[in-house]
């Protein structure tokens, strides 16, 4: 089983690295954002999107570019199961996966408590798992599974 990790950078992509574990268990791959915040994934293959946040002049085109290279990474590695932590730029990897009829797993943010992301808004439709790290969420997410926090 081939398994894409996805998460912006920051908080979302520390999130992630909580699965570290997962990583090293299965054949994996990480897309994240291209920033200068250093990450440090040794040998697993990593893959750069644009950072993206949707109040930028720019937004459109810089997802247009991120939906095409989410679609080579998705050829080029052919994962059966992505995996999310959030946010806007990750989301064609999501559902360009969805279309494929790859598994979706998203994990909502620890930060959110009492209120939705609006990728996970969007991304709930689409997830085979969701899972939210707060109790309390489940009353936004009825659907999801709630197994505590990541961290």
């Amino acid at each position: 089983m081939k398994i894409c990790f996805a998460a912006s950078t920051g908080g979302h992509f520390e999130q992630l690295m909580m699965l570290k574990p997962l990583m090293k268990k299965y054949d994996s791959l990480i897309i994240t954002e291209k920033t200068s915040y250093k990450i440090n994934v040794e040998d697993i293959r990593t893959f750069y999107l644009k950072q993206t946040n949707r109040n930028e002049w720019c937004f459109l085109l810089k997802m247009f570019i991120n939906f095409f290279k989410s679609l080579y990474v998705f050829f080029k590695e052919k994962p059966d199961l992505v995996i999310c932590t959030g946010v806007l730029s990750m989301i064609p990897i999501c559902l360009i996966a969805k279309f494929f009829r790859r598994k979706l797993i998203y994990i909502e943010s620890f930060a959110k408590i009492s209120s939705p992301t609006l990728s996970g808004k969007l991304l709930y439709k689409f997830a085979d798992q969701f899972y939210v790290q707060w109790e309390s969420m489940l009353e936004v997410y009825p659907k999801a599974i709630y197994k505590g926090g990541i961290y």
